[in-house]
């Protein structure tokens, strides 16, 4: 027989362990639902504050301008492709293999060798005119199959004066890497430009070669076609050849009468894409 001080202690711990059994069993059982783990996003990939395009390579022009005769030498171009401005806005695509559309800055170069009478006897008794050098920049409007554009540059080195060129291309892309290009060219210079390559002055004139003031505008139209073709998303090739004839008073000059009134060049070379963050 049980011993009513023994079961009554008994009766009060089976009611004091009822309560805390299923808490307890509670806090041991876990799911996988219950173990949340924190994953970070992906970090963003990172952004070029300035992307421009170099071309290096070799190009045929005249001697000089007017002359007859075709010279080779080094080529070289520079082009903007993406700029991040202050306050986040952007000109251009930062990805260079998505189409960039719309408008966007551009960079523009032009070298000009130095012309000698020395080395031209049909110019004897003109100075010599010093290489230049040109630099400026410009703007341009790309759409799928059309493009357009409007650069000027001053001549840093050499003239000393300001000149611009206006373009548009109709563009085919035949294949996601090879593009094809071609349309009109003008280009314009000013008074001191024009005298530079196409005046003669009354103490270099004589009986070949009169004196002769130029005036600045329109010197000289034609057309250019060309192609690049995609190697990888950095590097690419480039060519293209241009036919021009001179305008107004470039037309009219005594060193362009006494030689050709049109200019074949041609050009062809590499291109690598350069990114810089800020």
């Amino acid at each position: 027989m049980t011993h009513p001080r023994l079961a009554a202690a008994a009766l009060a711990l089976s009611v004091l362990a009822a309560p805390l059994a299923p808490a307890f069993a509670g806090s041991l059982e876990t799911t996988a639902q219950d173990q949340a783990v924190y994953t970070p996003p992906p970090a963003p990939a990172p952004r070029p504050g300035l992307a421009f395009k170099l071309r290096g390579g070799v190009g045929a022009a005249p001697e000089y301008f007017g002359s007859r005769d075709l010279k080779a030498g080094p080529d070289f171009a520079l082009s903007f492709e993406f700029l991040r401005l202050p306050g986040g806005m952007t000109l251009g695509n930062p990805d260079p293999a998505s189409p960039r559309y719309g408008f966007a800055p551009r960079g523009s170069f032009r070298y000009i060798a130095k012309r000698s009478a020395n080395d031209h006897s049909e110019l004897a008794g003109l100075d010599d005119v010093k290489a230049s050098v040109e630099l400026g920049l410009g703007l341009g409007y790309t759409q799928r199959n059309f493009e357009a554009y409007a650069d000027l540059r001053y001549g840093v080195i050499g003239h000393n004066a300001w000149v611009g060129e206006l373009g548009a291309n109709l563009v085919l892309r035949p294949s996601d890497r090879l593009t094809l290009r071609a349309g009109p060219r003008v280009f314009m210079g000013d008074s001191r430009y024009a005298n530079t390559y196409f005046g003669v002055t009354p103490a270099e004139a004589s009986v070949a070669l009169p004196a002769f003031s130029a005036s600045g505008g329109a010197l000289s139209a034609g057309i250019e076609i060309g192609a690049t073709y995609a190697i990888n998303d950095l590097w690419g090739i480039d060519g293209a050849i241009r036919y021009d004839r001179y305008l107004n008073d470039a037309k009219d000059s005594p060193i362009v009468q006494q030689g050709r009134d049109d200019a074949v060049s041609l050009r062809l070379g590499l291109t690598r894409r350069i990114s810089l963050g800020f």
